[in-house]
């Protein structure tokens, strides 16, 4: 589909019709950025009264997943995989071919890939499509979303997710985008973990812990946090004349002593630092450069 203006001043995408399926804590301010959507929306969730704050902003409220099959682009924001199955398969008997359904839960890849090759000769375009910022960026528009899509299909939905959607990615194929989402939220949780490890060792050191926590927001505000060192392309070792060996050695010097003393200070006050001694053994190998002991023998 091109993305031509109309003589009305639409994109062939705008004129397409969105439908919305599930109107939870994510799904009801994601689907409240599309109520101004020119080619219309049609919203269903299995309570009433969800959609009626968005048939009050102008969308239709449909009275069954089967009839949001009548819509082009079609989101869907329920809790498990048996529920994503089951929308699916109420929708599929009547939507037309082309017809794209953007899976936003956080589910198996697999179910995905599944669904993708079982509709693909129908010409239904089953694709996966995570969301990672929380309901506040959702009321924002603010959302990143990891698409897993054929190129041709994410494209022709991209100036519709961009309502809700301040960052639209293209992880890959059908089951991408949930697998982008995993790493995305391992790193999250393992996060969580270590800052619990973190506040350990400051209580047994005397420290106020709301003082840590404002220091530690503050500074990942101006560091970008993990994601800082998330810019290479593969993780094979760093050539010595890779533009990131240097700044990683740097880090890897700066990690390694730091890590040393937090864990001595653990063994001095009695506190187990697991996390620490497995980030203190692993620094190197992930950043791609020696560790300190091969990097002082050259």
């Amino acid at each position: 589909m091109t993305d031509e203006r109309s003589p009305e001043g639409q994109t062939g995408t705008e004129r397409l019709k969105y439908g919305y399926i599930g109107l939870g804590n994510m799904g009801a301010p994601m689907a409240r950025r599309l109520t101004g959507w020119p080619g219309g929306l049609i919203v269903f969730d299995v309570r009433a009264d969800a959609m009626t704050p968005l048939t009050e902003a102008g969308a239709t409220a449909a009275g069954s997943v089967a009839e949001v099959a009548a819509a082009d682009i079609i989101s869907i924001t329920v809790l498990n995989d048996d529920q994503v199955r089951s929308v699916v398969g109420d929708l599929t008997p009547t939507a037309k071919p082309g017809t794209v359904i953007a899976i936003h839960s956080t589910i198996s890849p697999d179910t995905a890939v599944a669904l993708a090759e079982e509709l693909a000769p129908t010409g239904i375009h089953v694709i996966d499509a995570p969301v990672s910022g929380g309901g506040a960026a959702a009321e924002r528009g603010e959302l990143a979303t990891m698409v897993g899509a054929p190129r041709e299909v994410y494209e022709r939905i991209k100036p519709a997710f961009k309502q809700w959607a301040s960052m639209v990615v293209h992880a890959g194929p059908p089951g991408a985008g949930t697998r982008m989402k995993l790493a995305r939220n391992m790193l999250t949780f393992t996060s969580y973990a270590a800052a619990c490890e973190a506040m350990a060792l400051a209580e047994q050191a005397g420290l106020d812990l709301q003082a840590l926590g404002r220091v530690v927001r503050h500074t990942d505000a101006l560091t970008s946090g993990p994601g800082a060192i998330m810019v290479r392309e593969n993780m094979r070792p760093l050539d010595h004349d890779n533009f990131l060996y240097e700044s990683f050695l740097h880090a890897r010097g700066l990690g390694e002593k730091d890590l040393g003393l937090a864990l001595a200070l653990g063994q001095e006050l009695d506190v187990d630092l697991p996390l620490a001694r497995i980030a203190l053994q692993n620094l190197a190998d992930g950043l791609g450069v020696p560790h300190v002991e091969s990097s002082e023998e050259e």
